[in-house]
């Protein structure tokens, strides 16, 4: 990507400095439930809520950043500003106003109007604030992990959960969260399924308005998303984890899927056609 020299986005709230400690603290169970958010967005309230932990206790220290975490750092701010000027045209074409989230950058464990989370549960949105939350030594474990690396595969990490925060803003996010409520675990899933994939699509919108409109990515960029996108699918996680698929218990999408979504949305650059729940066929 051609993200170097470029301005970044001044809605950058560092807490790396902040350190958690806490009597009792969430069971292993409900964090291998919220582990589901590092399929990149699920959102950890979902799994959270109702859970009534100790509460944390905090002490602010200074952080001493790498030479690569200030480089990520400058990186996510980058994108961000790019994400900014792209639902900002967007909305504005639409005759309203695009509210600008913040990104919390956090080491080890952050507190969120969603809850305390942990790192284990990857990067992640909360709509009770409108932040992205991400710790930055996820991209290591995009790369080593998933087996996806490469800086687009990154910004694809941050299209991804603003395509969240944008559903948030036109209200799907409440109304699909109404309706998983009154419905039985595989319709919820499949709801979650519908969601994941509109924020998929959602950050092919984005790299389709940064290429065309500002020419920030370069050759075998886009290659970079859609590996990343086919490296967290469902049926591609649920393989290696256990030597099987579940399709009814999905809650992003297969790999298949992840990756037709986003091609959707980089062709078109349409948030019409990233319309994933009014279609029959995902």
């Amino acid at each position: 990507m051609r993200w170097r020299g470029r301005q970044g986005s001044s809605n950058i709230e560092d807490r790396r400095g902040v350190r958690f400690g806490r009597a009792g603290g969430i069971g292993i169970g409900t964090i291998v439930l919220a582990l589901i958010a590092i399929y990149f967005g699920q959102d950890p309230s979902v799994v959270l809520q109702g859970v009534q932990p100790s509460a944390p206790t905090s002490q602010e220290g200074p952080y001493q950043e790498t030479p690569e975490e200030a480089q990520q750092r400058e990186f996510v701010g980058v994108v961000l500003a790019d994400t900014e000027e792209t639902w900002g045209q967007i909305f504005s074409q639409a005759g309203r106003t695009y509210e600008q989230p913040k990104l919390v950058l956090f080491s080890g464990a952050v507190e969120s109007a969603c809850g305390f989370a942990e790192a284990a549960v990857g990067p992640f949105y909360c709509p009770g604030d409108h932040k992205v939350y991400i710790d930055l030594s996820f991209y290591q474990e995009l790369q080593n992990r998933f087996g996806a690396p490469g800086d687009f595969a990154q910004a694809y990490v941050v299209a991804h959960e603003i395509g969240h925060h944008v559903q948030t803003l036109l209200g799907i996010s409440e109304r699909n969260m109404a309706a998983r409520q009154q419905a039985g675990e595989a319709e919820a899933n499949a709801l979650s399924v519908r969601q994941e994939l509109q924020a998929d699509c959602f950050a092919g919108i984005w790299a389709h308005n940064a290429d065309r409109s500002r020419q920030l990515l370069e050759q075998g960029d886009i290659e970079e998303g859609l590996n990343a996108a086919a490296a967290i699918g469902d049926d591609r996680l649920q393989k290696q984890a256990r030597g099987y698929v579940a399709p009814e218990s999905f809650t992003h999408g297969s790999s298949e899927q992840r990756v037709r979504w986003f091609k959707r949305g980089y062709e078109t650059g349409s948030v019409q056609a990233c319309d994933t729940f009014g279609t029959n066929q995902l």
